[in-house]
């Protein structure tokens, strides 16, 4: 195994925790932000709001962006195994 490799390898691998982890943070910050909008204009006070908000965005932004998410982490795992099998042989 050549540096170039393990280079490949871990350039690979972060570009794809921020493919996963994008749509879920973009959402969390989006609705973060509207939340406290809303709040600071209708001087609500209460920190659950934001957070269950928050929760509700996430799961929608799983549920639709889940089958995707699922086949970019596919995609990674098996060119990460095919690797392994052709350093094998």
């Amino acid at each position: 195994m050549d540096s170039n490799l393990v280079l490949h390898l871990g350039q690979e691998a972060l570009k794809t925790g921020l493919l996963l982890a994008a749509p879920v943070l973009v959402v969390a910050l989006l609705v973060g932000l509207l939340a406290g909008l809303i709040q600071a204009v209708t001087s609500i006070r209460d920190m659950t709001l934001g957070m269950i908000l928050k929760i509700i965005g996430v799961g929608v932004t799983v549920l639709l962006f889940g089958g995707w998410m699922m086949q970019v982490a596919v995609r990674f795992t098996s060119g990460i195994l095919n690797h392994i099998q052709t350093m094998g042989h």
